[in-house]
């Protein structure tokens, strides 16, 4: 059974206390975006929609501002409390206006923002998402693989001498190394 987005925020609001609203809806949006891209279904099961400042999940953020209390709470699973995890700790220093930001520079909130009359809002698909998560895990994952671990490791090896041990890390002597490399 997929979750509510309440359910996702209260879990998110648990990891970072006096979140934000916009920080919140934002990071509603890419935990959507990375459970879709790692388990191909959707973390909750209300819409995103374009704002003018980006993804917001919109029944979420009328039942809050209505003052409504939330729906009969769900236990969230491994799977979901994972994904919630990842995301505090991927984005959740970010300001909202810092992810804010981000998200304009986003395929899906564009998509979704060409769609709609300015302060009107429409929704993001999630096709969409899928397609722009799926597409920047395998980005990261390239990344990860150009690094050539003997290299690192022998540059991390060569940083120290028994004269410095217990010493600061002088960063420039490490930028220095590395350039080495």
């Amino acid at each position: 059974m997929t979750a509510s987005a309440h359910d996702i925020a209260a879990a998110l609001r648990e990891r970072l206390p006096g979140i934000g609203v916009k920080k919140l809806h934002k990071l509603l949006y890419y935990a959507q975006g990375s459970h879709i891209a790692t388990f191909d279904i959707p973390l909750f099961s209300e819409s995103i929609r374009a704002w003018d400042m980006g993804p917001v999940v919109a029944e979420l953020w009328r039942d809050e501002d209505r003052g409504e209390p939330p729906p009969e709470p769900h236990d969230l699973g491994e799977a979901e409390l994972n994904t919630v995890g990842y995301t505090a700790s991927r984005y959740g220093r970010l300001s909202g206006n810092q992810l804010e930001r981000l998200t304009h520079t986003e395929h899906p909130w564009q998509a979704g923002d060409a769609r709609r009359k300015v302060g009107d809002s429409d929704r993001i698909e999630v096709e969409w998402i899928r397609r722009h998560f799926v597409a920047e895990a395998a980005s990261d994952a390239d990344d990860d693989g150009d690094l050539d671990q003997s290299v690192i490791s022998a540059s991390i090896a060569d940083t120290r001498t028994p004269t410095d041990a217990g010493q600061p890390d002088d960063i420039e002597v490490l930028v220095g190394k590395l350039g080495r490399v």
